[in-house]
């Protein structure tokens, strides 16, 4: 078999992309590996190691699976902005996790729930405890109950499958067409639970040992795995991943969230109350910053409450905003506000 000619990672890849030629494997291309191909692509034995090459992908492939249709723009519900729709269809692009970080509250959740609305598919939720186990998301075998099963002479003993309860994995990979998978909050885990999801996402399939049936994904699901980074991900499962970081959102932004969630509301007290919001966070020495989703908390008290823009800051020597329990979620922060309050009486 003919070699790869060319220095490796060369800025001059040449992959031949004619109809029914093979693109070579995806990771070829993103590696930037020199691979020339002028004849049957198939021919030629990609430069890369074995374990870190993707499954072969033709164009045939793709439209086969509507890759090329299925494009995420927002909704009307979600302000996504360029970086995050980028993010997300070069992830449905590669076939590739999507791993979202930002802090909380920032609609990392929500962004699936979105990606599925818009593309119009199913939506299977995996939420991460610190005590769920990768194993937990292929399948469970409760031997317990098959033993006394077994020993109260029930018929159901004779078959094993009775005695397997799918996981969310299973269920993406077994729906016979494409779902978005949410995997959420991976970071509350142990930290062996992201390698130990490593081949099952990487290649979409798992053996079953009670049964000995290789399960396989009848259509790769688009995979979101969210995380608050409470605690690092290993490299091996990085690799694997496409990643985005969330930032959080700039006045403008929030504002547009805030059109969306509340239409019709007064545009002076949400200027106003962004404005106060903004300068709570940037106060130094603030423990927990409030996010996204206790901005619209708090803007939602406001209007029940009947609060005036002019009411919000009526004192300007209580440093306390209203209804500050909205925004404040530890009594750090609440003391370092009344000391701030107490320091400007002072001086006053």
């Amino acid at each position: 078999m003919p070699e790869p000619t060319g220095p490796a990672r060369d800025s001059s890849l040449r992959i031949n992309k004619a109809p029914g030629k093979c693109y070579s494997c995806r990771e070829a291309q993103i590696a930037r590996t020199n691979i020339v191909l002028p004849g049957d692509a198939r021919q030629w034995q990609c430069a890369l190691p074995a374990d870190a090459r993707l499954p072969r992908f033709t164009p045939n492939d793709a439209s086969s699976q509507g890759i090329d249709r299925m494009r995420f723009e927002g909704t009307a519900a979600y302000v996504a902005d360029k970086d995050l729709m980028v993010a997300v269809n070069a992830a449905i692009a590669l076939e590739r996790p999507l791993l979202v970080k930002g802090e909380p509250g920032t609609g990392k959740t929500e962004l699936a729930r979105q990606v599925a609305s818009a593309l119009g598919l199913d939506l299977i939720e995996w939420h991460v405890k610190s005590t769920t186990r990768a194993q937990q998301g292929l399948y469970e075998y409760d031997a317990v109950t098959r033993l006394r099963d077994s020993q109260l002479g029930d018929d159901r003993f004779n078959d094993i499958k009775n005695y397997i309860k799918r996981g969310k994995l299973w269920e993406a990979f077994a729906a016979g067409r494409k779902t978005v998978l949410l995997i959420d909050e991976i970071d509350k885990a142990d930290i062996e639970f992201p390698n130990d999801l490593l081949q099952e996402l990487d290649r979409m399939e798992f053996f079953v040992y009670e049964t000995g049936e290789t399960i396989r994904a009848e259509q790769r699901p688009i995979v979101i795995i969210t995380s608050n980074n409470e605690k690092e991900l290993p490299d091996a499962f990085l690799r694997r991943c496409f990643f985005h970081y969330i930032r959080f959102p700039d006045i403008e932004t929030l504002q547009a969230i805030v059109d969306v969630h509340y239409p019709g509301i007064k545009q002076n007290l949400v200027r106003a109350a962004l404005t106060q919001f903004y300068e709570l966070r940037d106060v130094p020495g603030l423990k927990k910053k409030p996010s996204t989703s206790e901005a619209l908390d708090w803007i939602r008290l406001l209007v029940a409450e009947d609060v005036s823009p002019e009411d919000l800051r009526a004192d300007p020597k209580n440093a306390l905003p209203k209804l500050h329990g909205a925004l404040l979620k530890n009594e750090q922060d609440v003391h370092l506000f009344e000391r701030l309050a107490f320091m400007a009486r002072r001086q006053g």
